[in-house]
């Protein structure tokens, strides 16, 4: 038997399948999907078992076994490893790339060395032998190096040269459950309760602990903390070593919502646009037929109970339901009413669980514990077998697009998984993405539409503040006089305001006003961003932090300003202005630590704040009562980025975040504050007109040659050399314009918009093209004639072929 095995080392040159042989005991429990440990260029690594075969190629002395089976039950099933195939070659990424990223983190592999001693103790340097006492003594060399002093590891590197340690290396996959020890009475409790009698006066503790154990069902295990009042870990031991008490592991299963009750929620009544949808969703379950649905309804339309309810007829028909959200708008409230209607039967997966809480919950879906899961982008490849229905809320999120390899789109991964299974995929949003909404213009995706609110709530009326004409009016603060008096006004009135910043951080940059000098980062070209909370200068992009100076490094002024506006600025300010006004901020300072953002909207939710402030984390998601007015500041700060997207990305959020307003009985009012009051992306929020915004945004595209009328791909290139970095960036240029068709285009080589990251200077290719059929297999042929140079030098070539980050 021989394996066909995907092996965990990410490079281009080793991209495929290898053969190993299967010994016969694991000939009988190998299956396709699961991870083995493989001896790989004289090294052990973890690999994916891809295929099982009778036959290879290989001669038979050149095979080597496969030395570890680590899965009974294969964490990727055949349909997951299919789409891994249809992935790779889609994105251009590694194949183990992708398989790792259909895992939860707490099972992908450890690799490290392992040093031990090949010669006498002795005749090791006296620096080296008190860490080798026997010769069964190791050095875990990754650990030991973080704190041994120079001379140690100058002469560990020399006793390798001179064979006196040897370097092993290793690869550790743990056990991703959480286990703990648990003891169990082994006798009936009548002959437990007269061994405690005969105890009582020797070991009054071991008495208490049998007494207390034989009142209890005989099944029953406990650990020693929960022990510990009736006796010590020792008395238990020595009642495990006289044959009284059981002692064995068990698997510990962390449920992130233990101990929350959640209320149950039946069916809503529907209206009937919604009532409407439901019906073709259900259709298209009843036909059995894989289709595509795009969802516009406005905010505060009801998108969620139709989802609630298609999936309840998804679980009625024995199959299971994805449903992904974006990461920012996995609110407890979102979470809640999931819960709420299909109580254990939903595992969650977000960002803020822990590693070992991620891999419980995914093992529940591998299990078959639960039909339904609610998670950000990766959920997508939850380890399902029947699914029944696929749903993306806020289709348009561009944090469906994975940045990092394998450059996925949850929502292409999506469509494919349904088509596989043949049910439906429902993409739901207030502002579609373009390329979402031109597809369903074209037919591609069956339209669906809601154009009211639930419970006839009216959209909220929306004003656009000028700043210019503020500016005019002497009023140099970041708040409108208007913005202060509505505040105000909601505060008199036991009302709530959300009010949104575009931004991060307390104040964007410092500049000195004699000489106009910013201090930038001296790894990265780009300015430092000042906070407040540690008065220090940060770079977004690499960490490196400095003290804020108190006079100019250049010319020595002491003229050092603060420009730019953050949310802790924005804060302090709205306190000087409105005594006694209750805020609570929300932003990536505030929300850190585990539970964070649940605390805070709770607490907003319970009225004990007038104002929530904060950043994009804010406009999604949100359905509070009491919320009637919305204000945004800075409302084009996204507006001028070199992005082709930023006029959608503005329209999107300022419509989310207005949308959070008069969602209930009171009427909602909005106030955007601008620069750019005739700005269409402002302008169609002012009047909820969706259509509007597209067709001009799409003129604008057409005008451009940007998707939906093109595609896109991009090509960064990085290296330490500013020299090479535009060398080679040239030389892919060329060879992609001599091998691509006519009526392709490929625009550079160009420095990136922030040309410096991390000291890698970095260079860009687009190529823009309606029909090219060669690019996949030109793509992958410049990557591989590239291998040289990436393991010679220290060249990066990222290709992005649909990419949604332009900077």
């Amino acid at each position: 038997m021989i394996a066909k095995v995907i092996v965990d080392v990410p490079s281009q040159a080793v991209d495929r399948m290898f053969d190993y042989s299967v010994p016969d005991s694991l000939a009988k429990t190998l299956v396709v999907g699961c991870r083995v440990h493989v001896p790989f260029a004289n090294r052990p690594v973890q690999g994916f078992v891809a295929e099982l075969s009778d036959s290879t190629e290989v001669p038979k002395h050149k095979l080597k076994p496969v030395t570890e089976q680590l899965d009974l039950v294969p964490p990727l099933t055949e349909e997951l490893l299919q789409l891994a195939e249809k992935i790779k070659t889609e994105t251009l990424s590694l194949h183990v790339a992708v398989l790792k990223a259909m895992l939860p983190q707490a099972m992908r592999a450890k690799y490290k060395k392992i040093l031990t001693v090949t010669a006498e103790i002795n005749k090791l340097d006296p620096l080296l032998q008190p860490y080798f006492k026997t010769s069964e003594d190791v050095i875990e060399w990754d650990e030991w190096i973080k704190n041994a002093s120079e001379n140690e590891i100058k002469s560990a590197v020399s006793s390798l040269r001179k064979g006196l340690l040897s370097a092993e290396p290793v690869v550790t996959t743990k056990d991703a459950a959480k286990k703990r020890l648990v003891y169990s009475l082994k006798e009936e409790s009548r002959q437990a309760m007269k061994e405690a009698e005969s105890l009582q006066k020797k070991a009054p503790k071991q008495a208490a602990v049998l007494r207390f154990l034989s009142e209890r069902p005989n099944d029953k295990a406990y650990t020693a903390q929960e022990l510990s009042e009736y006796g010590s870990k020792a008395a238990l031991d020595a009642l495990v070593e006289k044959g009284w008490l059981a002692k064995q592991e068990t698997v510990v299963k962390r449920d992130p919502y233990e101990g929350r009750e959640f209320e149950s929620s039946e069916n809503l009544p529907l209206l009937e646009d919604q009532a409407v949808v439901l019906g073709e969703i259900t259709a298209a379950m009843d036909e059995k037929e894989h289709r595509t649905f795009l969802l516009r309804g406005v905010t505060g339309s009801g998108k969620t109970e139709i989802y609630l309810q298609a999936i309840d007829r998804t679980l009625k028909e024995g199959k299971e339901a994805i449903v992904l959200v974006p990461e920012i708008s996995l609110t407890p409230q979102m979470v809640n009413r999931f819960k709420a209607r299909f109580g254990s039967r939903v595992a969650v997966m977000h960002s803020a669980l822990s590693k070992g809480e991620k891999y419980d919950e995914w093992k529940k879906i591998r299990d078959g514990e639960v039909d339904v899961v609610v998670g950000a982008r990766s959920a997508v490849f939850a380890p399902f077998t029947n699914l029944g229905i696929i749903i993306i809320d806020e289709e348009h999120e561009a944090s469906y697009k994975q940045e990092e390899a394998p450059r996925y789109h949850a929502r292409t991964v999506a469509v494919a998984r349904a088509e596989h299974y043949n049910c439906p995929v429902v993409l739901g949003s207030a502002t579609p993405s373009l390329e979402s909404y031109a597809r369903a213009q074209k037919g591609v995706y069956q339209l669906l539409t809601m154009e009211n609110r639930v419970n006839d709530a009216v959209m909220p009326s929306v004003t656009l503040i000028d700043m210019r004409e503020e500016l005019r009016t002497g009023n140099r603060s970041m708040f409108s006089e208007d913005l202060l008096d509505k505040m105000e006004e909601r505060r008199l009135k036991g009302e709530q305001t959300v009010l949104l910043l575009n931004r991060r951080g307390y104040s964007t940059f410092i500049m000195c006003r004699e000489c106009g000098f910013v201090p930038e980062c001296p790894h990265c070209d780009i300015s430092l961003t000042y906070h407040r909370t540690n008065q220090a200068l940060q770079c977004h992009y690499c960490g490196y932090r400095e003290t804020v100076p108190v006079r100019c490094p250049d010319c020595d002024s002491d003229q050092i300003r603060f420009f730019g506006t953050g949310t802790q600025k924005v804060e302090e300010e709205l306190k000087k202005q409105l005594d006694g006004i209750r805020i609570i901020r929300m932003d990536v300072d505030t929300t850190r630590t585990k539970g964070a953002h649940e605390k805070l909207l709770t607490k907003f939710g319970r009225g004990e704040a007038d104002v929530l402030l904060g950043t994009q984390m804010i406009a999604k998601g949100l359905d509070y009562p009491n919320i009637t007015l919305v204000g945004v500041l800075a409302a084009d700060s996204m507006l001028h980025l070199p992005d082709f997207r930023a006029s959608e990305r503005t329209f999107q959020l300022l419509t989310q975040v207005a949308g959070r307003a008069g969602r209930h009985k009171k009427t909602g009012e909005v106030l955007i504050q601008t620069y750019s009051p005739e700005h269409y992306s402002i302008t169609e929020v002012k009047q909820h007109d969706f259509l509007s915004f597209y067709q001009k945004e799409m003129q604008m595209r057409k005008m451009g040659g940007y998707p939906p009328y093109y595609y896109l791909t991009m090509l960064q290139v990085s290296h330490t050399d500013l020299h090479k970095t535009v060398q080679f960036t040239e030389k892919i240029t060329d060879f992609l314009r001599q091998n691509l068709s006519d009526t392709t285009k490929v625009f550079g080589p160009v420095a990136s918009p922030i040309p410096r990251i991390k000291d890698r200077y970095r260079y860009q290719v687009m190529i823009k093209y309606k029909i090219e059929p060669q690019l996949a297999d030109v793509l992958h042929e410049l990557m591989v004639s590239l291998q040289t140079d990436i393991a010679r030098t220290d060249l990066q070539v990222i290709i992005d072929t649909n990419p949604h980050m332009m900077m």
